[in-house]
């Protein structure tokens, strides 16, 4: 986009977490330039204003670990939540195993133009399509480009069946295209413990340190997962993780449902990101001992929808897990581990992989924003701490607008860059074409 883009008369999240009203915010390029009261950023010929008119400006919401493949060609109902982990793997394989990247193109698509309609201005994507990897990593990545969205994506490489380390070669090959690109970035994937043998994992632990980049994997999914690692390999998932050189900065770790407070504090060390998704948690009823253990020691978190629903959705069930721990006297301060828990690792995972700061409406920052609709109540100096009250109000709140790398996506809710009726009916066919196949 030529020229500047300025939102004038917002209202901005200050990083203590108080409002700013009166304020314009000019962008230039990819990054916030200036923040300042109105009077002081007069709109200049060429400029694109965005009215704001006292609507919230806030950074864009991260969803550090999802399948935007795969939560649609199998939601999370009632008959598939009720069958045994190994069962519900077995289905969700075949299916991935059937898609083609014209479908992953078409899925990916309508699931990215969906979340930015919600403000998601990046996904950390964890893709399974292994008969294709190669084209369906590039269908994404062509998405992502064509939709205005940040994305970190990978394969999630599995032994079984055979055929790990092709994937995993064609995954980082991928990661190597796609280094310097503004919006998309590749990382080495596995699928998680259960469904790796160990010289998947070394090679993958070799190609991490030699290329510089993260791994992106399912950690303790479950108690089966914990069971057949330990039963094959005689240790439990994170130490066997640690030894191939999984763990660190740049991966992400999502799940951890079976993790101790021990190896919890392994992940704080290494500062490996934890994804949590409360939401997917509590629909298969898997306890929240792993949750509480992430909470006790400081972790970089995030969350993430797993494919299913939006970011806000687990947002509050992850209110309401940290209000059970809370009541039961083992966790201080609720309210400041929910703002860290929505801002905090995905902010420092998309700064970490860019190379810039990100995460707040501050100048010099990474212009990936959202205007919601939605205008604050004014508070005095004297009141703070009202991040998580303004984040419970958003939850209900539309997005207007949703800017990425300082280029507009959603302009007051419409997609600019398709049409999302068009995106839904390519999708659907999609679904039609795989499940038709599937049950054959």
């Amino acid at each position: 986009m030529e020229g500047r883009l300025l939102l004038k008369g917002c209202s901005v999240f200050r990083a203590d977490g108080r409002i700013r009203s009166g304020v314009s915010v000019l962008v230039e390029g990819s990054r916030i330039t200036k923040v300042a009261p109105d009077a002081e950023l007069p709109v200049l010929p060429g400029d694109w204003e965005v009215a704001c008119r006292g609507r919230l400006v806030a950074p864009g919401l991260v969803d550090c670990h999802t399948h935007l493949v795969g939560g649609q060609l199998q939601p999370l109902v009632g008959e598939f939540l009720l069958r045994p982990f190994m069962s519900r793997f077995e289905h969700v394989l075949r299916l991935a195993s059937l898609l083609t990247a014209g479908e992953v193109e078409a899925l990916t698509a309508h699931a990215i133009a969906r979340g930015l309609r919600h403000g998601i201005t990046l996904r950390v994507e964890h893709l399974l399509a292994p008969n294709d990897v190669a084209g369906a990593l590039s269908a994404q990545a062509r998405v992502a480009e064509q939709l205005v969205a940040r994305l970190i994506h990978c394969h999630a490489n599995l032994s079984t069946n055979g055929g790990g380390l092709a994937q995993l070669e064609a995954n980082a090959e991928h990661v190597q295209k796609f280094r310097r690109h503004p919006l998309v970035r590749g990382a080495l994937g596995l699928y998680g413990s259960f469904a790796c043998d160990d010289e998947l994992l070394r090679r993958a632990g070799r190609l991490r340190e030699e290329m510089g980049v993260g791994a992106i994997f399912h950690l303790g999914e479950s108690e089966e997962d914990l069971m057949q690692t330990y039963t094959r390999h005689n240790r439990r998932i994170v130490p066997r993780f640690e030894s191939f050189g999984l763990l660190g900065n740049g991966s992400v770790a999502s799940h951890c449902r079976t993790i101790d407070r021990g190896e919890s504090m392994k992940l704080a060390l290494t500062r490996t990101l934890v994804a949590l998704s409360p939401r997917s948690s509590q629909a298969l009823d898997v306890g929240m001992a792993g949750f509480e253990a992430v909470l006790a020691h400081g972790n970089l978190i995030g969350l993430g929808t797993c494919g299913f629903g939006t970011v806000w959705e687990e947002l509050v069930c992850g209110i309401n897990a940290m209000l059970s721990i809370a009541r039961g006297g083992r966790m201080v301060d609720p309210d400041g581990t929910m703002a860290q828990f929505f801002m905090g690792g995905g902010a420092e995972m998309c700064a970490m992989t860019w190379g810039a700061p990100c995460g707040t409406v501050e100048e010099g920052s990474l212009a990936d924003l959202c205007v919601f609709d939605f205008v604050p109540a004014e508070l005095s100096d004297s009141d703070s701490g009202a991040t998580p009250h303004f984040l419970v109000q958003l939850s209900q709140c539309p997005v207007a607008w949703t800017i990425v790398d300082g280029r507009v996506a959603v302009r007051e809710g419409e997609l600019v860059a398709a049409d999302f009726g068009q995106l839904s009916l390519d999708a659907a066919q999609a679904l039609k074409s795989v499940w038709a196949r599937a049950r054959r």
